[in-house]
């Protein structure tokens, strides 16, 4: 059936060449606003991610009585020096998970009360994992179906820092306790089965926050912030759909600027490389606490791989992508103890697997991941579905260009969430 919002994507029959740019980091764009308006004064971010889930995260601060100026359409000013503001109207978080989780910690210790919900595909995601620690370090604080999903409310309140062993590799769940750790009495300590990407940690460092980083271990202590200017870098988890692209569309050469390399969020070059792609990492620098570099790939013939728990947290985000590499590679790929898939926008595990059958591929859902079977050529000719998920819609996109056929994307629209102008990149190095 054909949507309002329907891509019709056609093969590739040349291949990629160019330079380009990718949208600035959503992670760090996210916690650039949210930091920044824990400042005592002004803070200026250039470069700030134009998607709709960071735009969800100004309209929040708004909300509370934060000054956002656009200086132009990426860089902004953030000013709370009155300090945030109590509202009658809901908080309204969008899809943004990170939003709703981060915020979440931040509310738990302000003086006044709090609602804050997102739409119907955020209110499906769980939240108990924020809910119960915050709980134990004195936050008073409800959610719909027994503290598990939002709308959440939160009764500002007085907080103790908490020993928290985390089941789960999560930035948000991390995030959420270190934020709230910065307000609260006494030493938070969080520790983790293994290290999750630690942009938190980087900026509230930069900003001069009283935290220890050790291991899987991270400790805050109460502190006051100090105003920085913020660069933010591309967001390589946009860049990885060019990455993969590339890699797999014959004689393609690319070169990817500015793109952030935070070692907890390379694990998709890391993957790729042993999988056999030709990739070179140049002008590698230090900027605001982050690693950024340019990133050239050329096509190459890749195999299979086995992904497991430790890498799993450092490319969550660019597993369905990957899924389309491994289509294209030689050999069988395994992604294991990657359960987490199922609780983002959608259940990845099982969106991928349905939408990639569509196509012809050899995929075998399983509890926490899939197997592929490749080198398998995709046919295309079909109708693929996005399920309000905007790294599926981008993964369809790549997969499609590599098909026999045009291929149908149902509701492309919801790449806007974290890359507007990703069709257009797109077509700008086909015309190279």
């Amino acid at each position: 059936m054909k949507t309002d919002n329907q891509k019709t994507v056609i093969p590739l029959k040349k291949p990629l060449k160019g330079t380009i740019e990718v949208p600035a980091d959503k992670s760090i764009s996210h916690r650039a606003a949210m930091f920044g308006a824990l400042t005592a004064g002004s803070i200026s971010i250039g470069n700030f991610s134009s998607g709709a889930d960071c735009k969800s995260t100004l309209s929040v601060l708004q909300q509370l009585g934060v000054e956002v100026e656009f200086l132009s359409d990426r860089n902004i000013v953030i000013n709370n020096k009155s300090g945030f503001k109590e509202t009658e109207k809901v908080l309204y978080a969008g899809n943004s998970g990170t939003t709703i989780r981060l915020m979440s910690g931040i509310l738990a210790g302000t003086d006044f009360s709090s609602v804050i919900t997102g739409d119907e595909s955020l209110k499906k995601r769980p939240m108990a994992r924020v809910i119960n620690p915050l709980k134990l370090m004195g936050a008073i604080i409800t959610a719909e179906c027994d503290d598990t999903r939002a709308p959440i409310a939160i009764k500002g309140t007085k907080l103790s820092g908490i020993v928290h062993n985390s089941q789960i590799a999560s930035a948000q769940v991390k995030s959420c306790i270190l934020l709230a750790g910065l307000n609260a009495e006494g030493k938070t300590v969080i520790r983790e089965p293994f290290r999750s990407r630690d942009h938190t940690e980087r900026l509230l460092d930069y900003l001069g926050a009283d935290i220890e980083v050790e291991d899987n271990k991270v400790k805050i202590r109460q502190s006051k912030l100090i105003p920085g200017p913020i660069s933010i870098p591309g967001d390589i988890s946009s860049a990885a759909f060019f990455i993969v692209a590339a890699s797999i569309i014959p004689d393609s050469e690319i070169i990817i600027k500015n793109v952030g390399l935070n070692p907890t969020r390379t694990g998709i070059i890391d993957v790729m490389l042993e999988m056999g792609a030709d990739i070179t990492v140049l002008d590698q620098r230090s900027e605001c606490g982050e690693e950024v570099g340019d990133i050239k790939v050329k096509y190459a013939g890749l195999k299979g791989i086995t992904i497991g728990k430790e890498m799993v947290p450092r490319l969550i985000d660019e597993l369905p992508v990957i899924a389309i590499a491994a289509t294209q590679a030689d050999g069988t790929t395994i992604v294991k103890e990657a359960e987490e898939l199922r609780h983002k926008e959608s259940d990845r595990i099982k969106t991928i697997c349905l939408e990639l059958k569509k196509l012809g591929a050899d995929i075998e859902e399983a509890v926490d991941g899939f197997v592929i079977s490749g080198k398998t050529q995709l046919r295309g000719n079909c109708v693929l579905e996005t399920y309000h998920d905007h790294r599926i819609a981008m993964s369809a996109y790549v997969a499609a260009l590599a098909s026999l056929k045009p291929v149908r994307i149902n509701e492309f629209q919801w790449v806007n969430i974290s890359f507007p102008e990703f069709a257009d990149v797109f077509e700008s190095l086909q015309n190279q």
